[in-house]
């Protein structure tokens, strides 16, 4: 679909203003937070007023600061996705118990979520990082084990605590880490891709795949099926009622804030990979 005019940003929280005569489940002036805002849509987050469908809202735990419902959407639904997905649709405390999760890029905004959302449920997770300020935000994050990949033996330290291998992997960047993956994948495990470079071309290894039955999941949250959505909603919803999915500089994803006149900044600050979550700040913005 092409619009000849598109506001910007998918994710989002504010305060409700006014209700179409057909919604019943919400009411003005209750906090909530948005996802998939501007997926098919002209109109995003990145403006004073937006109007969005009931769907895309979600009621802001009491509690929970509009900046923590802001930071959720796409990186807290598509890590959810990539620990589901090939098994039960949901998570929760103890759902993952004895299970070990790897999680590439270990200071990301996905792989954030991603550590916590699994720590919640019960998993030992171990995280991949590039230096020493990204290992200490990966901690902060809850992540048993930290490998620095540019300087140390990845398959070694994570087989040190995964023998048998671990069952799931949450992949950033399959291109680059299909060999490690391969190597500490436990048999049955599930591997899910969520993100790529701009045209990687990525040659499956058969049989190291094969003989350990793995499954190789790909995850786009825009397009993943109503079910798994809601799914996903309800538990990230509830991980951040139960204060287990965390943001800011002390849980190990830093904010950065711009005033909605600085969008652009914003825009760059992004594209410029900045570590942590980059937040557009609209005062007194309503829905």
């Amino acid at each position: 679909m092409r619009f000849d005019e598109q506001v910007p940003h998918q994710d989002g929280a504010g305060v409700i203003d006014a209700l179409a005569e057909d919604v019943t489940a919400f009411h003005e002036g209750q906090r909530v937070w948005l996802w998939d805002v501007a997926f098919g849509r002209p109109t995003g987050t990145a403006q004073e007023y937006t109007v969005v469908p009931a769907r895309h809202a979600v009621p802001l735990p009491a509690g929970i600061d509009l900046e923590h419902g802001a930071a959720l959407g796409i990186p807290a639904l598509t890590a959810h996705r990539a620990l589901t997905t090939g098994a039960a649709p949901h998570l929760g405390p103890g759902m993952l118990a004895g299970r070990t999760i790897l999680v590439h890029g270990g200071a990301g905004a996905v792989s954030h979520a991603a550590i916590q959302l699994a720590k919640w449920s019960g998993a030992t997770v171990v995280t991949t990082v590039s230096s020493r300020a990204k290992a200490e935000l990966a901690r902060q994050a809850g992540a048993d084990l930290v490998v620095d990949y540019k300087n140390e033996d990845v398959v070694a330290r994570v087989l040190s605590v995964a023998p048998g291998g671990v069952d799931r992997i949450v992949e950033v960047d399959f291109g680059a880490n299909h060999s490690v993956d391969a190597a500490v994948l436990a048999a049955g495990g599930i591997v899910g891709i969520y993100s790529y470079r701009t045209g990687d071309s990525v040659p499956v290894p058969s049989p190291e795949w094969l003989v350990t039955n793995a499954t190789i999941s790909f995850v786009y949250t825009y397009t993943t099926a109503a079910p798994y959505k809601d799914a996903a909603i309800h538990d990230v919803n509830a991980a951040l009622e139960a204060r287990a999915l965390r943001i800011g500089a002390e849980h190990g994803l830093p904010l950065h804030r711009f005033t909605l006149e600085n969008t652009a900044e914003a825009h760059e600050a992004v594209q410029g990979n900045t570590v942590g979550k980059v937040l557009v700040v609209v005062p007194e913005g309503r829905l």
